[in-house]
């Protein structure tokens, strides 16, 4: 599928895990668990929830992996990295949603189609919702509130998201579920990083342990960045294992701002 047709879809599956790592698995963390009921709750009551959390903990990973299960077809995704106003948020909306023809250049006709379009079960997914403006989320409310629409919206955010939901309170009020997605504990940790990537899954639990507390400190994403050294720094040195050496030459790389 050309990238113009997934404008608005959920991502492929390789493109989960950070870097396409090879070799990834989806494992069943809390967080994952948690999300997956959250969703299928705000699905069936066509409600609003939000999803937030720190840069790298997983929450894009677990929304996009829990609406593939559960409304693969209906999902639709918008995205933005810099403020957008409500005409961008009209566009945006109306690529995602697979509009045919070119976009109407008066607000009201604008509405009028996309209300018309959210008639017809969608969830939408407004990912780095701290980026939108005052407008914007009410502008989401408008057509969440529309009585003939089928709405459910996921909004997933980073630092802020929560702090601006909450700041707005008629999406305050609206909203079904909240959930932060934090770190892993260590003990969790333990359990789903063997299953993450083959290189781990016969390595010694201290060895992960001390991985984790000197350079992961929970973060998927740090386990991702780090297995994806390790992979290449396994394929140089003819290792078939991990070793303490190895990983420390891994987790050298990173940033000394992962450090907690």
């Amino acid at each position: 599928m050309a990238a113009a047709e997934r404008r608005g879809r959920l991502p492929r599956e390789r493109e989960d895990h950070f870097m396409r790592l090879p070799g990834a698995q989806v494992v069943s963390t809390r967080a994952l668990l948690t999300a997956r009921e959250n969703i299928r709750a705000a699905i069936e009551a066509k409600a609003m929830i939000c999803i937030y959390g720190q840069a790298g903990n997983g929450k894009s990973f677990a929304v996009n992996a829990s609406l593939r299960e559960l409304a693969p077809k209906l999902t639709r995704r918008i995205q933005f990295r810099a403020r957008p106003s409500t005409r961008d948020l009209r566009h945006e909306l109306f690529h995602a949603l697979g509009l045919q023809g070119r976009p109407p250049s008066h607000a009201i006709e604008f509405d009028r189609m996309l209300r018309g379009a959210l008639e017809e079960p969608h969830v939408l997914v407004c990912d780095e919702a701290q980026w939108l403006f005052k407008m914007c989320f009410e502008y989401l409310g408008y057509l969440w509130d529309d009585a003939d629409s089928d709405l459910t919206i996921v909004f997933t955010g980073g630092n802020g998201c929560f702090e601006m939901l909450q700041s707005e309170p008629m999406l305050e009020s609206r909203v079904y579920a909240w959930q932060e997605i934090d770190r892993m504990p260590l003990d969790e940790v333990l359990a789903v990083v063997p299953a993450f990537h083959p290189i781990w899954a016969d390595a010694d639990p201290d060895l992960v342990a001390l991985c984790d507390q000197e350079a992961a400190h929970g973060n998927f994403r740090a386990w991702a960045k780090i297995t994806h050294h390790l992979t290449v720094g396994m394929k140089e040195s003819g290792r078939q294992s991990v070793d303490e050496e190895l990983l420390r030459w891994a987790y050298s790389k990173l940033s000394h701002r992962l450090v907690a």
